[in-house]
């Protein structure tokens, strides 16, 4: 029998880098059901189209530092005055039952994830350059500028964390992003490392 632990997979980038259309391009195309998106907590208001437990669990900041004190994050972050949180429970039962769990977290979030849990393998999700970055954020047309040049402050840092992660994928077009990161996520599946119990 051959039964395999799933695997952790951190995705992370800028925000306006794409991460989210690339991971939604790669469950449409690629996704089967031994890979499962961790579902983040956040206390942000949700953005239009946004629904709450598929985009995020959408809750109060009391209730979200009830959760803190509970201990019930993997890992948790404040990014642009909101708090976002990556719930332990969902992620370790997936794990355990072979499934492979993706988190697509702030970097700030998943930097305290890399020093926890060694075993979870980082994507960086790059958009092609600083302009197109500050293009994508103004034409997305959900803040003001302020908080667009929030964005652009908190990239460069962002951006400066690259080389502690274990792969990075330029976003220059979705389809071929998406194609990347599935890529790695195959090549990940077939590490020795990863097989339990093998038999032949």
């Amino acid at each position: 029998m051959n039964k395999r632990r799933g695997t952790l997979i951190i995705l992370s980038g800028p925000s306006g880098s794409g991460k989210g259309t690339v991971l939604k391009n790669f469950f449409e195309n690629y996704g089967d059901k031994n890979v499962k998106l961790s579902v983040s907590a956040t206390t942000r208001e949700p953005r239009e189209g946004e629904i709450d437990g598929v985009n995020y669990f959408f809750i109060s900041k009391t209730s979200f530092e009830k959760m803190i004190d509970e201990d019930k994050f993997l890992e948790w972050a404040s990014f642009c005055d909101n708090f976002y949180g990556t719930p332990l429970s969902f992620v370790d039962e997936n794990l355990e039952n072979g499934c492979d769990v993706i988190l697509e977290i702030e970097v700030q979030g998943a930097l305290k994830v890399m020093e926890k849990r060694n075993d979870a393998v980082s994507v960086f999700i790059l958009p092609p350059s600083a302009a197109e970055l500050e293009k994508r954020l103004i034409g997305r047309q959900t803040e003001s500028m302020d908080v667009i040049e929030k964005r652009i402050t908190q990239a460069k840092w962002e951006i400066s964390n690259l080389e502690k992660y274990t792969y990075f994928v330029v976003n220059d077009t979705v389809e071929d992003a998406a194609k990347k990161f599935k890529a790695i996520i195959d090549a990940e599946r077939l590490k020795t490392d990863k097989q339990k119990d093998f038999e032949f």
